[in-house]
């Protein structure tokens, strides 16, 4: 029963997680720059990570380098993985995005064999082949539909992404992560809220369907499935929890052609499959 109910918390997780792309979408075509969305996703979503941790008695400030180390990597990494992401998707389908993003495992596997000494092995080599023929894939076999340019933002966001993941295993490895989680988030919130404001860019929604998408992006897309995936790690341990959550590219693929109408070609399948099975490969090591 317990098995049951962490792969279903994770499976929540990951379709939370999936409806990114598409909100991100929906917060463009509404008027909503980028800063603007970044900034009050991480506010919002700040304020109930830090109620349910309360809630749940976990709730810890860190201190010392620890609290520099966490705010830095909130500040640096998370905030620009997120601006890349968004950026992408101005270039690219909310579904080939997710895909493209995707890759990070295997980058992170990568990131530790080159800094961390870890032996790369038979199985992840054929992971990484896997991988990067996908993304050959996607953005050889359908060039009217993946920008040059949001292919490569998106492949940084997914570099800056398993960076972020790798610096956080040597920084941080014995903090618990849903505690890291809740000092990256303000970090990067303030980290939009400099840059907007620098910039011009940031602004305060003035109407009701702003607030609904950036409320959805908080809640929907950020806190809850951080809640589940962590309520579901606990149950069913980091490496299943870790092969389940490949569902959310897929989620972000089925839901970009179903509400956006987005194209969803053979070979953005088959693609997105190899890039899967890269991951899973890596993942099942």
């Amino acid at each position: 029963m317990s098995d049951r109910l962490g792969t279903a918390l994770v499976i929540v997780s990951a379709v939370g997680f999936g409806t990114l792309g598409i909100l991100g979408k929906l917060a463009s075509g509404a008027g909503l720059s980028i800063p603007t969305v970044l900034f009050f996703r991480f506010v919002l979503a700040t304020a109930l990570v830090w109620a349910g941790l309360a809630v749940r008695g976990r709730l810890r400030r860190f201190s010392g380098r620890t609290l520099l180390v966490g705010l830095g990597l909130g500040a640096l990494g998370y905030a620009a993985m997120s601006g890349l992401y968004f950026w992408g998707l101005s270039f690219l389908t909310a579904g080939l995005v997710g895909i493209l993003l995707y890759t990070y495992p295997v980058i992170v596997v990568v990131l530790s064999a080159l800094f961390l000494d870890e032996r790369i092995t038979r199985r992840t080599g054929v992971a990484l082949v896997l991988a990067l023929a996908g993304v050959a894939l996607i953005t050889g076999g359908d060039p009217a539909g993946a920008d040059p340019r949001g292919i490569v933002v998106v492949l940084a966001a997914a570099v800056v992404y398993a960076s972020y993941i790798t610096a956080s295993r040597v920084a941080l490895d014995a903090v618990p992560a849903d505690l890291l989680t809740a000092h990256v988030l303000p970090a990067a919130a303030c980290a939009y809220l400099v840059y907007g404001s620098a910039t011009g860019t940031l602004s305060v929604p003035d109407s009701g369907s702003q607030w609904l998408i950036v409320a959805a992006i908080a809640v929907l897309a950020t806190a809850l499935p951080i809640f589940t995936f962590f309520a579901g790690l606990g149950r069913i341990g980091a490496s299943r929890a870790s092969i389940v959550s490949t569902i959310e590219p897929v989620v972000t693929l089925l839901l970009g052609a179903a509400i956006l109408a987005e194209p969803v070609t053979p070979v953005t399948v088959l693609g997105g499959a190899s890039v899967l099975a890269g991951v899973l490969l890596v993942q099942a090591e």
